[in-house]
């Protein structure tokens, strides 16, 4: 367990510093989180697309491997749902937080102290694709229609535009002059702590609370979702960086953007407000478990 204490106190540590100046200094939560979507996280995915040396397979793998996920645990979710006949609104609150998890904020900062670069490039990819199916198939789910508005949204987002500048620059092999990649890279690199901060700031202003149903939820996202990314990484045949990568994500605590979801579109925000509290409060039990059975279990 200690090999795993420098992959989790950096991130609680900053996390707890982003609490402390929440409860402490007035900061303007909404310029820095659209600093962190605008210009720190696009940094962030330009500059690692231009210079990964992850390949189209390993990449592949880890997207068809999170679409798969997606899909099981949203049928996983239904299911329950009919079976202890859930209301619509707990219904979607639950899918909220089942499917999407912070693979940004906390995600890519414990892929990093955990795997290194070559763990956080594969994790920047789940990112990207997470981020595609919140921003298009979420609305959808939860609004009951507007594919083509969710892709609107998507197409105006700068993730998606950075992603496909990164793309171009590395197969067309761009060398970009004035070490203007190194600039791009200190600007990603800024992101990570930044958006630790965020998170630290989020749980400051949001009231704790814990209940059956948390739990419950909160369970889903941090120990079931891991299990099934597991079994689904192992019938793909993914590497094993690849899978423990896959694994380690799907085992990040709810993300703060299923309340914006279910705020505009349809759901309990207060409860999915709770479980967003609960289950990164719990995470900080649960992934160093993951960590140690990636480690021990999915190790080459």
């Amino acid at each position: 367990m200690s090999a795993l204490l420098p992959a989790i106190v950096p991130v609680a540590l900053i996390i707890l510093l982003g609490f402390i100046a929440g409860r402490t200094l007035q900061l303007e939560r909404q310029t820095l989180s659209q600093l962190t979507l605008y210009v720190l996280v696009p940094a962030l995915i330009a500059s690692s697309l231009y210079q990964t040396t992850l390949s189209t397979e390993s990449a592949a793998g880890l997207v068809a491997g999170f679409i798969i996920l997606c899909v099981l645990l949203y049928l996983l979710v239904w299911g329950l749902g009919r079976i202890l006949k859930f209301p619509p609104e707990i219904q979607k609150s639950l899918i909220a937080t089942t499917l999407f998890a912070n693979v940004g904020n906390m995600g890519l900062p414990v892929n990093n102290f955990a795997y290194g670069e070559a763990g956080l490039e594969r994790a920047v990819i789940y990112l990207i694709a997470s981020a595609i199916v919140i921003s298009s198939v979420g609305p959808a789910l939860f609004k009951g229609g507007g594919i083509i508005e969710g892709v609107r949204f998507t197409l105006r987002l700068p993730l998606l535009w950075a992603m496909l500048g990164g793309l171009c620059l590395r197969l067309l092999s761009v060398e970009l002059p004035l070490r203007l990649d190194e600039g791009i890279q200190r600007l990603g690199e800024a992101s990570i702590p930044v958006a630790l901060v965020i998170l630290g700031l989020q749980l400051a202003d949001t009231r704790f609370g814990i209940g059956i149903y948390e739990v419950f939820a909160s369970a889903l996202r941090l120990l079931i979702a891991p299990l099934i990314a597991y079994g689904v990484g192992q019938a793909l045949h993914l590497e094993a960086l690849d899978l423990q990568v896959l694994v380690l994500q799907s085992a990040m605590p709810a993300a703060v953007n299923a309340v914006v979801l279910v705020t505009e579109f349809g759901g309990d925000a207060a409860r999915v407000a709770r479980t967003v509290v609960i289950s990164t409060l719990m995470s900080f039990v649960t992934l160093p478990l993951v960590l140690w059975v990636s480690t021990h279990a999915m190790s080459p």
